[in-house]
């Protein structure tokens, strides 16, 4: 007899404890080949093609496109084994560790399936083969995904969590080590993807209800984490913030003359991340986070700079890596690419993780100022305002000039306000004055 195994919904990673499911990629009564992506669940940080560890043949699906179920929740239910019971070779697992689901025997031969009709299976033969190459511990799909989606080999990585298993950060260490090889005298960037991400599907929105004139609308996909990552940074950090008025007068005029040719276009998010990859150079101590178990400041010597991105699906932070290391161009590039990705909703995992600092650019809603909120665990926040003609007093005269507000949220826990007030005031000083940029690089 066929042995039936239940594949649960894998721990995902980031903390995250649901996901909803946008698309079934296999129907009951497909064979199914170890480490087949059966299903594509919106975990709302990312797509992610979920991977089934058992080859053979699918008997029930749990759960209709747009259902949201818990980690640990069944997934699918698998046929494998031999009609004529050999014991050795009756469960096929592919020996890659997901958390929430084991791995099963060693690799059994091929079989054939045999099915009287839909979702009925009679005997299971043939079914695919688990590798025989050994097994890979792999702690999530998403390290897979982004192991994959940048041509990297999981064999030849060595995992630095428990019993070898390879972690997000051992990926990411690897990446940037690759990258570092091939970076040219003006940036270092990440390998570019093996294959292009595919459009996702469409996503249902939460129904609200209404009641008694009282309508609810539920907390989930990336509005729920949303909630819970800005509770969890009230929450823990204890932040503060600076503010300060800056002219940009000589900034805007800047970009205008970078603009004037036939080259790419600059963007003011741009330049104003160049200044903020400046600024974290003069005052590291922003550039980090605060390990609570540990009581420790972790500082990083490389800056991947998140910026906050409002789209259908809600607000998302790309990541922008290692983007000390890249001019105002290049990064009007990336900027420009990511958030495309946002508001098509093809973001990687790996665009949406591993920020360092973020930069916000709450201006484009048409609005002054605000008090940022941390992204959690980074320890700070540059928050840019609209830039509006207003009076100001320049060169001694009352004159109308291009005013901007800038806001640093930080966390008091990793310096000052000295420090903090020190990277502000230098900020600000490089908006008022571009060529203060310039004699500081």
């Amino acid at each position: 007899m066929a042995q039936v195994l239940e594949f649960k919904l894998p721990d995902l990673g980031e903390g995250l404890t649901e996901a909803e499911i946008v698309r079934w990629l296999v129907q009951v009564g497909d064979v199914v080949a170890i480490d087949q992506p059966v299903v594509e669940v919106e975990t709302a940080k990312a797509m992610v093609e979920v991977p089934c560890p058992y080859g053979g043949v699918v008997t029930a699906r749990f759960g209709e496109e747009g259902a949201e179920l818990p980690v640990g929740a069944p997934l699918l239910t698998v046929a494998v084994g031999s009609p004529t019971g050999e014991t050795g070779a009756e469960t096929e697992g592919s020996g890659n560790v997901l958390v929430g689901y084991g791995t099963g025997a060693p690799p059994a031969r091929r079989r054939r399936v045999r099915r009287m009709g839909p979702g009925v299976v009679t005997s299971v033969e043939d079914a695919p083969a688990a590798p025989d190459d050994g097994p890979v511990p792999v702690i999530s799909p998403l390290v897979r995904r982004l192991a994959r989606e940048n041509g990297l080999e999981l064999r030849e990585l060595t995992g630095s969590g428990r019993d070898g298993l390879i972690l997000r950060a051992d990926v990411e260490k690897a990446l940037r080590a690759a990258a570092a090889q091939e970076a040219t005298a003006q940036e270092a960037t990440l390998l570019p993807p093996a294959t292009p991400p595919t459009a996702p599907a469409t996503l249902p929105t939460p129904t609200p209800t209404t009641t008694d004139g009282v309508t609810r609308t539920p907390l989930r996909g990336i509005r729920g984490v949303v909630a819970d990552k800005l509770s969890r940074s009230r929450r823990e950090i204890p932040d503060a913030t600076c503010w300060v008025d800056a002219d940009a007068t000589e900034l805007m005029r800047a970009r205008a003359a970078m603009n004037a040719g036939a080259g790419p276009k600059i963007s003011v998010l741009a330049l104003l991340a160049r200044i903020c990859t400046a600024a974290l150079a003069r005052f590291p101590e922003l550039n980090s986070s605060v390990d609570t178990a540990a009581r420790e400041v972790v500082r990083f010597d490389r800056i991947h700079l998140g910026f906050a991105a409002q789209t259908e699906r809600g607000l998302v932070v790309p990541v922008v890596r290692d983007a000390h290391t890249r001019d105002a161009e290049a990064l009007s590039t990336e900027f420009a690419r990511l958030t495309d990705a946002a508001r098509t909703g093809t973001l990687t995992p790996g665009d949406l993780t591993g920020g360092t600092f973020t930069l916000n650019n709450y201006g484009v809603f048409g609005v002054d100022g605000s008090t940022p909120i941390i992204n959690h665990p980074e320890a700070a926040m540059l928050g840019v305002g609209r830039i509006v003609p207003k009076p100001w007093v320049h060169e001694g005269e009352l004159a109308v000039r291009q005013v901007v507000q800038l806001s640093l949220t930080f966390d008091h826990r990793v310096c000052d306000g000295g420090t903090a007030g020190g990277f502000l005031r230098y900020v600000a000083d490089c908006v008022e004055q571009p060529a203060v940029l310039l004699r500081t690089l």
